[in-house]
């Protein structure tokens, strides 16, 4: 019962679509160009397969009216498929146009990425000498520092000496800074560079020395300086805690730029290059699109994924992109300059072919056949068929297209009747059911 039910349905849809069909487009019955209502119609055909015709009016098995086909005046100056509709009928099925236009259209790489740091805005810190950990100020990670922001105070035997031995060489100038003999004077001079040197290669800043010289007391505690304007992610040390030059004080990481990793397919790898634009969208951030730059494409590939990796550099000067964050990434790769483009939903595609309807006249549609190129952003380019500021339809080019194949058949029929009796000579064809079903009425089928 339901399938039963099921079929019914269905074809009472497709009843209802060929009625609407018909009702649109049988004010101007034509055979590819114009209506001609003057004359007597030459045949009439079954609205469901014009292949099938009828000298006289007829009705098919479902008793739909057979659609009576006119000749045109001037159908040889008209390409074969010319779709003329009454104006009330065009704004009833809605048809839409567009203006073909000259733009630079990219071929769009769609893939996803993942936010992380920029490697080269990346510090990590190490003491020069083992010591013990006096005091820690920076001690939270996600904190901001500024370059030469105190992070901590080390306390390390070896920074003791070296503040022992550049006030030694202090004191040994100033007790020979009168003596006669110049070599002397230039030695002492040369041991407070030497002195001074250590300390500034052992990373005691410089304010530090220049307290040393002017109190000559030596600091237990030698302070630790932020070498990097940025934000803290890694905390290596604690108070009291003792560290080597093998330990990591910290890393600062700047995020006022990050970097974008992102996976390429081998079939799209070919059409990007360094330098393309590429545009990313995270669900953290709705609404706003963020511009970069694609800077680098490894030269190696992912073996499980078989994906290549690219690297983007995006500017992040409000913090809204945060490393490990997942985003959508769009790649302009293979930019094309001034070309013919005209929205992809202009395009008919049938079998083999790829057509566009182009306006000629008001209400007059005809059907070309364009040779496509890139496609993005539903905009494609034409290489041929249509001209710059030719207007194309982009909706209800289906149903247009319905009618052009129909009248496109018509037309080949007529030809076929209008031939000399003896190119129709030889055997008839195979009469259809609805041959049959007609034959009392006089309907025939027509090549």
């Amino acid at each position: 019962m339901n399938k039963k039910k099921v079929l019914m349905l269905l074809l009472g849809t497709l009843l209802l679509g060929v009625s609407l069909g018909y009702l649109m487009f049988r004010e101007t019955p034509i055979v590819g160009g114009e209506s001609l209502t003057t004359a007597g119609p030459l045949f009439y055909r079954n609205p469901m397969n014009p292949a099938v015709t009828s000298p006289i009016p007829a009705k098919d098995n479902m008793g739909m009216d057979y659609i009576p086909v006119y000749a045109s005046g001037d159908s040889g100056n008209k390409v074969v498929g010319t779709v003329e509709i009454d104006p009330v009928v065009v704004q009833n099925i809605g048809v839409r146009t567009s203006i073909a236009e000259r733009l630079s259209l990219s071929r769009t790489i769609k893939t996803v990425g993942r936010v992380d740091f920029n490697e080269e805005r990346m510090a990590r810190l190490h003491p020069k000498t083992e010591g013990w950990i006096e005091e820690i100020r920076v001690d939270k990670t996600g904190q901001e520092v500024k370059t030469g922001d105190i992070l901590l105070g080390l306390y390390s035997p070896k920074l003791v000496s070296a503040q022992q031995e550049y006030l030694l060489a202090l004191n040994n100038q100033a007790a020979l800074e009168d003596s006669p003999f110049e070599q002397i004077r230039s030695g002492a001079n040369n041991l407070i560079k030497s002195a001074r040197a250590r300390l500034l290669l052992l990373d005691v800043p410089e304010h530090q020395i220049r307290e040393l010289e002017q109190s000559r007391k030596i600091k237990k505690s030698i302070h630790i300086h932020a070498p990097w304007t940025g934000t803290v992610i890694r905390i290596g040390a604690r108070v009291g805690q003792f560290v080597t030059p093998a330990t990591e004080l910290y890393m600062v990481v700047d995020l006022d730029q990050v970097w974008v990793y992102a996976d390429v397919y081998e079939y799209e790898l070919p059409w990007v290059k360094v330098g393309d634009a590429v545009a990313m969208t995270l669900v953290s951030v709705p609404g706003k699109t963020f511009e970069g730059t694609l800077e680098y494409i490894y030269p190696y590939a992912e073996s499980k994924t078989r994906t290549t990796k690219v690297r983007v550099v995006f500017d992040n000067p409000n913090r809204l992109l945060r490393p490990d964050m997942f985003a959508e990434i769009r790649i302009a790769a293979d930019t094309q300059e001034e070309e013919i483009v005209i929205p992809a939903e202009a395009i008919v595609r049938s079998g083999d072919r790829t057509q566009a309807f182009v306006v000629r006249a008001p209400g007059k549609y005809e059907p070309r056949d364009v040779l496509l190129g890139i496609e993005s952003n539903g905009q494609v380019v034409v290489l041929s068929g249509v001209d710059v500021g030719e207007e194309v339809v982009t909706s209800a080019q289906f149903l247009i297209d319905s009618e052009s194949k129909l009248r496109e058949a018509t037309a080949k029929m007529m030809e076929a009747t209008n031939a000399p009796k003896s190119a129709q000579a030889g055997e008839p064809p195979a009469m259809t059911p609805d041959e049959h079903s007609g034959q009392a009425s006089g309907v025939h089928q027509h090549d």
